[in-house]
């Protein structure tokens, strides 16, 4: 006998038994969809959570301990839908459309597509699975989409000579200030913070994050900085009204612009900070600056042109300056055997497609080593490499927490499907930085003057002082 899931359960789970089985008069799918799930899911002695029909039928996790989600499979097509061509990409949106529900904690049911991929990526499990879908019912419809711009696919971007620029932002960030603003910090910063204590605030270790790459950065007073990907101007800002900067942004969002400009009206720093809607490589040639910044963006530029990229603000920097790179990386990525069939399996699992689809259309990961390749390779001196993957861990749990919160008000604005969308990607991120899978790394780099001199103290005493 199993023991009962220790979470806070909603009205949807019914759990008074340890397992409960279809009865006679019931609906006939209920047993063909119980085969498919065993083949997929795994048997409840394969399980540590439960599953919970479109008819109130339970099908008990045995496994200890307890996790603290279950799954709700809410209509009698859900399973034919998802899985009638199973992939990565269709479990999710099975999520997304609200057929397949995650109760509790989703982040913690972020593994599910891997585990169901290790059942069925074969021959053999496929053709076992098929014909169990194929007798699944079809007689009631698909959920009704009705958000259909966060539903389009990446195909329907217009094709450019430069990727991972303009519509790609856009369709990102441009879903709305006042969505972001629901969760994010008071200063709407949109990269990962940096948490000098476990117990700091989403607030508190977001200025964190501002001091440390503004002290990494070195930066003094009378300095020209420049923030590539300026979001909505919270470094920006930070850094003119605390280090005496000359502060400069650019972002691809109009929105975002709009924005960090009414900000840094109100807070009166217009002499010394401004923001532009600017592509970086639109940078005036003989624009130059003492220290550049970029946070979350090289994740956006394809591996093949990040070495033009570091080029660009390789010439733009000063001799003697300092650039900080701050960006995820795969670490899945750097131990892949790249084998002819793994690149066939990864493409028919569809695996990480959500992201191309959904939330950043274009954004590819690559290894740090690439990273670090591609700024070495045009001049730049490797001075300071910092991990900061737990880090970015707890800033998505508590944009998570905070969009829960807000929920209401969150599909008041852009929809529920929306709301699912971003609950599920910031979950999903989470997750793969708690298992290693990805990770963010802070790099400071040089452009030595002639002399050699990278203006860099011998020690990073100065940071933390």
């Amino acid at each position: 006998m199993s023991q009962p899931h220790r979470f806070e359960k909603s009205e949807n789970f019914d759990t008074s038994a340890d397992a409960v089985a279809p009865e006679t008069g019931r609906d006939s799918a209920i047993a063909r969809a119980i085969a498919v799930l065993d083949l997929t899911f795994g048997r409840g002695a394969e399980r540590n959570y439960d599953i919970r029909l479109w008819d109130g039928t339970t099908l008990r996790g045995e496994v200890s301990p307890p996790a603290d989600f279950a799954l709700l499979i809410r209509r009698r097509g859900t399973l034919r839908r998802m899985l009638l061509r199973p992939s990565e990409l269709s479990i999710v949106e099975a999520v997304i459309s609200n057929d397949l529900e995650v109760d509790g904690n989703l982040e913690s049911a972020m593994g599910l597509g891997d585990s169901i991929g290790k059942r069925i990526q074969s021959v053999r499990g496929i053709a076992g699975l098929i014909p169990k879908v194929m007798a699944l019912p079809r007689d009631d419809e698909a959920p009704p989409l009705h958000e259909s711009r966060y539903g389009r696919s990446l195909r329907l971007l217009t094709p450019r000579a430069r990727k991972s620029t303009g519509a790609e932002i856009r369709f990102h960030y441009d879903v709305g200030n006042d969505f972001y603003a629901l969760w994010l910090d008071p200063s709407m910063i949109y990269t990962c913070a940096y948490y000098r204590k476990e117990s700091d605030d989403l607030a508190t270790a977001q200025i964190n994050k501002l001091n440390h790459i503004c002290r990494k950065l070195r930066l003094k007073p009378g300095e020209r900085f420049l923030d590539i990907g300026c979001g909505w101007g919270g470094l920006v800002m930070h850094a003119a009204e605390h280090y005496g900067v000359e502060a400069s942004g650019i972002t691809l969002s109009a929105a975002q612009g709009e924005w960090a400009q009414k900000r840094i009206f109100e807070r009166g720093l217009g002499d010394r900070c401004r923001i532009e809607v600017l592509d970086f490589r639109d940078l005036p040639i003989n624009a130059r600056f003492d220290k550049i910044s970029s946070v979350g963006v090289t994740e956006h530029v394809p591996e093949n042109r990040q070495p033009d990229y570091f080029a660009n603000v390789f010439q733009a920097l000063e001799a003697g300056g300092l650039f900080l790179n701050h960006c995820e990386v795969s670490t899945r990525a750097a131990r892949r055997t790249h084998s002819v069939g793994e690149g066939i399996g990864r493409w028919l699992w569809k695996r990480d497609q959500f992201i191309d689809k959904y939330v950043f259309p274009d954004a590819k990961l690559v290894p740090l080593a690439c990273v670090i390749r591609s700024a070495e390779s045009v001049g730049f001196e490797v001075r300071d490499i910092e991990s900061l993957r737990e880090h970015y861990m707890m800033t998505l749990r508590a944009w998570v927490r905070g969009l829960e919160r807000r929920k209401a008000d969150a599909i008041e604005l852009v929809g529920e499907r929306t709301y699912r969308v971003w609950r599920l990607y910031m979950s999903a991120g989470a997750f793969g930085f708690r298992t290693g899978g990805l990770n963010i790394v802070q790099t400071l780099l040089a452009k030595p003057a002639a002399n050699g001199k990278s203006n860099v103290p011998l020690t990073r005493d100065d940071i933390y002082s």
